[in-house]
């Protein structure tokens, strides 16, 4: 099988790792990549977002599979326009990416769908505004009705802070405030069938304790000891399926990897957010577990065969990230900086890019991560935080406390 990656990130450096190590795979190339990617992929130029430039890359690598790795593509139709050139892709049509490219969206689908969610209000004026936020009270969620990388929500007990991050974003969604600990499930699906994977949880906020602002995550780990007997089963039967029974109804099937952001409250599980592709950084952490061979996996759902994939096999033990940031990451990240200590296996690259001379440096927020497994959960965080330990970039950080509260037995389920 030959496959075109598409997308350049930490996601897609997991995915590449997983998909070189398919058997079946023959070739692989990824375009834009970066030097993690390299490692184990052709890279290829091309803008991810213009959708006749990605399908016509299909064509001319020969690709049997196409797997787009960041939101902004889905939401520009790419994955429509590599399915009219008869390539199989692994990726949701324009359509069905309005699950993550706009929040007011997602949430009518889910009312239509009786999907159990936190109630809000979409608003475009500042009246609406305060309305809602009078209504929900605080802690305050302001959601941008767009795609914003991860950073676009804020939750904040500063009335101020809410009503500044509503204006500037035109059209937000406001929510009540969910309790709980949150969980990240990914599910593979052709439209039809649907196969969940191994329940994570990543860390938004940038500093240790869960403080600071919101980030697009900065450490992630998998399995969840915690998590309630049954979690998947429930979370399948009443979000996943009716969500696709209602987007099939809509004439519009989701195909490809429905990430469900849920928080587990006191009245059960209650979803925060769909999105519409692997979530980074908990992406490494799934993968990194997974037994059962990628390609065919993301292959059989592009071609509606996903009903006739055997059971997912599970490697033993449990799996940490923990993402390291440039100096000034959320707000202004710094670029440009040398980094040492990154081509070993484990570290992940998102944001790198290197010089001619083979100087790697850094060209993002989230320039690395350290992901390793482990038999047990803190044998796997005691090895991620060796790889990050051993990463030399000048004002880097990264957060101390990955994984830690699930170690330690601090994760309790309100009520």
């Amino acid at each position: 099988m030959r496959v075109l990656l598409v997308g350049g990130g930490g996601r897609e450096h997991a995915l590449a790792l997983g998909l070189a190590g398919d058997p079946s795979v023959e070739a692989l190339v990824a375009a834009p990549g970066n030097p993690g990617i390299a490692a184990v992929a052709e890279l290829r130029e091309v803008n991810s977002v213009d959708p006749a430039a990605v399908a016509a890359l299909a064509v001319d690598t020969a690709a049997d599979l196409v797997v787009i790795g960041p939101e902004a593509p889905l939401v520009a139709g790419v994955a429509d326009a590599v399915r009219a050139k008869g390539v199989p892709v692994f990726g949701p049509s324009a359509e069905a990416a309005r699950l993550e490219g706009s929040k007011a969206f997602a949430k009518d689908v889910m009312t239509a769908a009786g999907v159990p969610t936190a109630g809000a209000y979409t608003c475009t004026d500042p009246e609406s505004v305060r309305k809602a936020l009078d209504e929900f009270g605080a802690p305050y969620v302001v959601k941008n009705d767009g795609l914003a990388a991860g950073k676009g929500v804020v939750v904040t007990d500063d009335r101020t802070v809410a009503e500044a991050h509503a204006a500037e974003c035109g059209r937000v969604v406001i929510e009540e405030y969910l309790a709980g600990p949150e969980v990240s499930l990914f599910v593979v699906t052709d439209g039809e069938a649907a196969l969940p994977l191994l329940p994570a949880q990543d860390f938004k906020r940038v500093g240790d304790g869960d403080t600071g602002p919101n980030t697009g995550g900065m450490g992630a780990y998998a399995p969840l000891p915690w998590a309630p007997p049954g979690l998947v089963d429930e979370v399948m039967r009443d979000v996943v399926h009716p969500t696709l029974a209602e987007l099939r109804r809509r004439g519009t099937p989701f195909a490809g990897l429905l990430y469900v952001g849920l928080a587990i409250t006191a009245a059960g599980p209650r979803v925060i957010e769909f999105n519409a592709r692997f979530g980074d950084p908990e992406t490494q952490v799934v993968l990194a577990l997974l037994e059962t061979p990628l390609a065919g996996l993301l292959h059989a759902a592009a071609t509606g065969a996903l009903a006739a994939h055997p059971p997912l096999r599970w490697r033993d033990g449990a799996a940490v990230t923990v993402v390291v940031a440039a100096e000034g990451y959320p707000a202004s990240p710094r670029t440009g900086d040398p980094i040492t200590g990154a081509d070993r296996p484990g570290v992940i690259h998102a944001g790198t890019r290197r010089d001619a001379d083979g100087t790697l440096r850094s060209a993002g927020g989230r320039v690395l991560c350290g992901t390793a497994t482990g038999a047990d959960l803190a044998a796997a965080r005691d090895s991620a935080y060796d790889l990050v330990r051993g990463i030399e970039l000048a004002g880097s950080h990264h957060r101390t406390d990955i994984a830690a509260a699930a170690v330690e037995g601090r994760i309790t389920i309100p009520g």
